[in-house]
């Protein structure tokens, strides 16, 4: 019963004119979406690599020269972009694309698409998750919202009735009906998402991440279909069922989504930039704690290594106290760094919990904050290649401020090296983290979709199981 209830609501969606061109409309401008963010994110993956290659060149063929001045030379890391990006591009257009590893300073990351954009392109481009995460609710709304209405108002419905056919078996029927003139569109642009995916030549292909990419929507769209059906089921026209269901997509869309992004950043505000580092820079000169100034933390350094050696002046040490000073220096800073960025990222921690929350009214939160997770392109994958090039960073200046200590004396600002000292130390590397550890970090909005399914099939259950015919 239920399939040939589900063949009869597919077969009256078809011959409906308003759903061929929706559909029609709505598939174009996925694939066309889709073909111009491959386009895009081929290019930014070529970009950054022969980038990377570039830097690590300047890096080797740099002229002799004191190994701290070389530190601050710096190095280029490029935060790789991920294949799947090219669907979701999450907060990449935010965080920046590169970031200069240098002496002294844990820089923010530089190249901000977003900062550069014309107000017309601030509004938003339209990229394969826009259009599955805004317009494909919305072809729903329009192939459903009269499944029930209809069925009331033509009379049929006190005929199923009659008949006795089970509400719930009619609700299920329809439910297929729907998803199945859905998936008509959603087969091909899967199919043809994955050819254009693994045209790829720089990355590999990653069925698992995209399958859990599928997986995630497909459970969004059911959402959604079910949504629709209780709506129809308990409206008293399919006027009213349409202005009903458009209301709650813009809410759910547009209201929601920005309404409680607002809230977490006014429950957890985070310091202007001008703030984060002055606090720094006073931490550096005064101390973490505000008694440990850093002329007094010189001075213990120097009876220290005067007392170690046994000699009584630092121009007799045998290592350049100047250096082992600055890496001293260095791994003090980097104390206080890990301390306010520390602070920083608990704070966007907090404002994403609390925006994931939120995914219990809408979800379309759930689902935004899934597909940037599996796509590589939110903000704990930034963080994480944050975290992997502070590390290298500080590993590098180490290994000059090293190398500075034990090749010359106190005071020697001359002593030079060379390409020696450039090729010891290795490229950053950096390995993404898994498909696990990025499903780790949004469980709140995979759990929260995942109760919006299961209440919604139970919802179209109960409303079906007392509809009025009239």
């Amino acid at each position: 019963m239920i399939l040939t209830i589900a063949r009869k609501e597919l077969t009256e969606t078809l011959r409906d004119g308003r759903f061929r061109w929706s559909a029609g409309i709505v598939l174009v401008l996925l694939l066309a979406s889709l073909f111009t963010s491959w386009r895009y994110v081929s290019t930014e993956i070529n970009e950054r690599e022969l980038a990377k290659q570039g830097e690590r060149k300047r890096w080797l063929n740099q002229d002799e020269k004191n190994p701290h001045s070389a530190a601050h030379y710096g190095n280029y890391a490029f935060k790789p972009k991920h294949l799947l990006s090219t669907l979701d591009d999450g907060t990449d257009a935010y965080t920046g694309v590169a970031v200069l590893l240098e002496a002294h300073h844990q820089n923010q990351f530089e190249y901000r698409k977003a900062a550069d954009a014309t107000p017309v392109q601030r509004f938003g481009d339209l990229t394969a998750a826009v259009t599955m995460q805004l317009l494909i609710p919305l072809l729903i709304i329009l192939t459903a919202f009269s499944a029930f209405t209809r069925e009331r108002e033509q009379g049929t419905l006190k005929l199923l009735m009659s008949l006795g056919v089970p509400m719930h078996q009619l609700a299920f029927g329809k439910l297929l009906g729907v998803f199945g003139a859905l998936l008509l569109i959603l087969i091909p642009a899967t199919l043809i998402g994955s050819l254009v995916l693994m045209q790829s030549a720089n990355l590999s292909f990653e069925p698992v991440r995209y399958g859990a990419m599928i997986g995630a929507y497909l459970a969004f769209f059911a959402v959604w279909c079910a949504l629709a059906l209780v709506v129809s089921a308990k409206a008293t026209s399919s006027q009213v069922s349409l202005v009903i269901l458009l209301g709650i997509w813009f809410a759910q869309s547009f209201l929601a989504p920005k309404l409680f992004i607002d809230l977490a950043e006014q429950r957890y505000p985070l310091p202007s930039r001008r703030t984060f580092n002055q606090q720094v820079r006073n931490d550096i000169r005064g101390g973490i704690d505000g008694h440990n100034p850093a002329d007094k933390r010189r001075k213990e350094l120097e009876a220290r290594l005067l007392k170690e050696y046994g000699v009584d002046s630092v121009q007799k040490l045998p290592v350049n106290f100047d250096a082992i000073a600055m890496q001293e220096g260095e791994e003090y800073t980097s104390k206080v760094f890990d301390k306010h960025f520390g602070n920083l990222y608990r704070r966007y921690d907090e404002q994403s919990r609390f925006y994931q929350w939120a995914g219990v009214l809408s979800p379309t939160i759930s689902i935004q904050m899934l597909s940037m997770a599996i796509a590589g392109s939110d903000f704990w994958h930034h963080r994480h290649f944050a975290t992997a090039a502070e590390q290298y960073r500080r590993m590098l200046v180490k290994e000059l401020n090293m190398d500075m200590a034990h090749h010359s004396k106190t005071g020697d600002w001359e002593y030079k090296a060379g390409k020696a000292l450039w090729e010891k130390i290795p490229a950053f590397e950096y390995t993404a983290p898994s498909l696990t550890w990025a499903i780790e970090n949004v469980a709140q909005s995979l759990w929260i979709l995942a109760v919006w399914l299961v209440a919604s099939l139970v919802g179209l259950i109960v409303s079906v199981a007392n509809i009025s015919v009239l």
